[in-house]
């Protein structure tokens, strides 16, 4: 039966057998017995599937995991312990030493860091291009070492829409996957795959738990890039593993190869895991998550609609605002939503947008997004505030710009919040 995304969201993942729990398990154990060491040999050598430790695997963790990647419509997925993790591992699961990533300039701050200078320690170069960019300009951005393009449905905080189909098709011409972090629009608004993302990664810490419970991430791959017809690009999936006694990823696993090479190699040596008990919470936040979704949507365009008429404010970023800069694009990749997230400068600064949201009264002060209760935070003295000004002016984030996650509250008393501090 072919379900909806709503439908996906409640019962996808997990059917329960007779007398079987009806929510999904939490597995809280580390370890797993088996009757003879000669099975447990097998699942060391991939040969058989199982649990033999948490940090690589567990039941609740591979649950929530398979409804994330139905509701994304991909091949295979996994959980990482936060949505940096998954980033991480999806693009070190196909890059080495010597490696170089093509990626959108406006991106999270902390995913920019993590490209930009942790992973240029580990010998991995990167260009970053303006989503704006043609195809010429971004096809000029490919190098021979290039094995990977990245960007972000919608940026965080800066609100760009990523032209999907122009970056994949610009990946695919020269033989590397397109990689697209879709934690803000979530599967409900968005599925990249569908316009030719090859894997899709989320932080869901943010929509998809949706209560501030549990930090997690998680990675879907499509299956539908074709490893083997690149095979000289990706040795690590296209040759025998000998940690795996000889194992090669993508003959032995197909579809799954991107991810059971992430889990067996990348989870087992850096043990990003999520616990399963964040797990369990964060089935519970996608088991209503294309219920809220309409309503951040409806109250971050109402918000977005009455900031733009204050001359208090400069500029207001909202995709789904008529006139708005990636409109167009909005409508074409997300016509029911994108997400609950305004970007707005104040005039005056970061002093004026210190001022402003010290005088909010339900709206809070948070590191923080994307949550049932709204918040908000100056990005350039928190979560960008290890940019520098001209990095700041590259991603698009002005130093009096807030950045406002509207919630799930009635949009009449978060307007008049906003209302009231801008007086103040």
């Amino acid at each position: 039966m072919d379900l909806s995304v709503n439908t996906k969201c409640v019962q996808a993942g997990y059917t329960p057998k007779n007398g079987e729990p009806r929510q999904v398990p939490i597995y809280q154990s580390t370890t797993f017995k088996y009757d003879t060491s000669e099975f447990m040999g097998k699942l060391f050598d991939l040969e058989e599937s199982g649990y033999f430790y948490t940090r690589l695997q567990n039941p609740t963790n591979d649950l929530v995991a398979a409804k994330i990647t139905a509701l994304e419509g991909g091949a295979a997925g996994m959980l990482t312990s936060s949505g940096q993790a998954a980033n991480f591992f999806a693009l070190f699961n196909i890059c080495e030493n010597g490696s170089h990533i093509v990626s959108a300039s406006t991106i999270y701050g902390g995913t920019f860091n993590l490209i930009a200078v942790t992973m240029k320690k580990m010998g991995i170069d990167v260009t970053f291009v303006s989503p704006d960019a043609s195809e010429e300009e971004i096809n000029a951005a490919f190098r021979p070492n290039t094995r990977a393009v990245f960007g972000e449905t919608i940026a965080n905080p800066a609100l760009t829409v990523l032209d999907i189909e122009k970056f994949a098709r610009c990946a695919h011409s020269h033989g590397v996957p397109l990689i697209v972090d879709n934690t803000f629009p979530t599967p409900v608004n968005c599925r990249p795959i569908e316009w030719g993302a090859d894997i899709v990664t989320h932080s869901t810490t943010k929509y998809m738990d949706g209560h501030g419970t549990g930090v997690g991430g998680a990675i879907v791959d499509s299956g539908n890039f074709d490893w083997d017809a690149h095979a000289e690009l990706f040795p690590g999936l296209t040759t025998p593993d000998e940690s795996y006694h000889g194992i090669t990823y993508s003959k032995k696993f197909g579809k799954g190869a991107f991810i059971t090479k992430a889990t067996a190699q990348l989870m087992r040596d850096f043990g990003s895991i999520q616990s399963p008990q964040n797990a369990f919470y964060l089935n519970l936040g996608l088991e209503s998550l294309h219920v809220r979704m309409p309503r951040h949507c409806e109250n971050g365009l109402a918000l977005a609609e009455f900031l733009k008429e204050q001359p208090e404010v400069a500029s207001v970023t909202f995709p789904h605002l008529k006139g708005d800069k990636y409109y167009d694009l909005a409508q074409k990749y997300m016509p029911n939503g994108g997400c609950g997230v305004v970007s707005f400068e104040i005039r005056g600064g970061r002093t004026a947008a210190e001022s402003f949201m010290k005088k909010l009264r339900i709206i809070a002060i948070e590191t923080h997004v994307a949550d049932a209760r709204s918040c908000c935070l100056n990005p350039a003295t928190s979560t960008h505030r290890q940019l520098t000004d001209e990095q700041l002016a590259a991603a698009g984030i002005p130093a009096g710009l807030v950045r406002l996650s509207c919630g799930i509250e009635d949009k009449n008393d978060l307007i008049a919040d906003v209302a009231q501090a801008l007086k103040a």
